[in-house]
């Protein structure tokens, strides 16, 4: 996977939206869990912005600055995250 196309996916990520892991493995064709992983190595996290990756459950998924911050990240942009699949963009898929 290239992580240029990762960045540039996740930056479509509209802002008070939520994608999956699962969603942007689909895209990219490779699994959730490298996408997870190329994740972390995301350094300009304004621009390239991962806090809107979410898990396929709906539950948060890590974060580099850790779940609280994720979580204070998406509340700001208006996500109810405690209805994180409410918010999801699919991405077209």
């Amino acid at each position: 996977m290239k992580l240029d196309a990762l960045w540039s996916l996740v930056r479509k990520i509209p802002k008070g939206k939520v994608s999956t892991y699962g969603i942007l493995a689909k895209k990219l064709g490779t699994s959730p869990r490298a996408v997870g992983q190329a994740l972390k190595k995301n350094t300009k996290l304004i621009i390239v912005p991962c806090h809107r990756v979410i898990k396929s459950n709906g539950e948060l998924g890590g974060y580099v600055n850790g779940a609280k911050e994720k979580k204070r990240l998406l509340e700001s942009e208006g996500v109810d995250t405690n209805n994180l699949l409410a918010f999801i963009d699919d991405m077209n898929i």
